[in-house]
């Protein structure tokens, strides 16, 4: 069984991987958004910072809207993170949020550890 946007998953997480490298753990989420930015840039992937979603409550357009860290190839949201672990309440917000904007995808993203570490949460 083949993952869900396997290879531009891939190169997502490559390019966090290079930004935790070059920065290790111990900054704010802003300076890893910002450098992922870069990186992004660098390795021609398409992405949009801090884009706003609507959110869907059955199938129909609610006034209120989520704001994504990043959506890349208009398709996976990424969620960044810069604490020591992530917790359930993290994973169980990024699946609500791709859930409720109809995405298949989200990637979340933990810069704060001593390696990085992200988890595929599939819609």
């Amino acid at each position: 069984m083949e993952l869900l946007f396997q290879h531009e998953s891939y190169n997502i997480v490559g390019a966090c991987m290079t930004v935790h490298k070059k920065l290790g753990p111990g900054f704010l989420e802003s300076v890893y958004a910002e450098a992922l930015e870069l990186e992004f840039k660098k390795s021609e992937i398409a992405y949009v910072k801090e884009k706003k979603l609507p959110v869907f409550y059955d199938d129909l357009k609610m006034k209120k809207y989520f704001i994504a860290d990043f959506v890349c190839y208009d398709s996976i949201i990424l969620e960044l993170k810069a604490s020591k672990f992530t917790t359930d309440s993290d994973i169980k917000q990024t699946l609500n949020n791709i859930k409720a904007t109809q995405f298949k995808l989200g990637l979340l993203i933990n810069f704060g550890t001593p390696s990085l570490s992200y988890k595929r949460i599939v819609n």
